[in-house]
């Protein structure tokens, strides 16, 4: 059952690592072991920071947390196109249309951010 939070990118982040943890199960099954281990550590970390965030200390806190989860996304990402071109890989085209508006929104959040500093 997703999460509802009201906070968008929170939800979005969370229901992203749900299918990240699902998929690499996937990925395991077919025993792409390494691959798997990768995408689970920065497909999920991106919420995990972005959760984090949450209760900052700072604006300049918030803004690292969420650094730090773009910065995840984009890891997730380069897992993803790997599984995406590489043979004898399962892939799903949705984790890379979700992951770029989980970026989409996280860079936004984080100019805004910068901007009311």
């Amino acid at each position: 059952m997703p999460i509802n939070t009201g906070n968008i990118i929170l939800d979005k982040s969370f229901a992203f690592a749900i299918a990240i943890i699902n998929y690499c199960e996937t990925l395991e099954q077919n025993r792409k072991f390494v691959i798997s281990h990768q995408l689970l550590k920065s497909g999920t970390s991106i919420g995990a920071n972005i959760n984090e965030a949450q209760n900052c200390e700072s604006r300049a806190d918030f803004i690292h947390k969420f650094k730090i989860a773009a910065k995840e996304a984009e890891d997730t990402k380069y897992w993803l196109l790997l599984c995406q071109q590489a043979d004898n890989y399962p892939f799903e085209e949705k984790l890379l249309n979700d992951l770029s508006d989980i970026l989409r929104l996280t860079n936004s959040i984080i100019n805004s951010a910068k901007k009311s500093m």
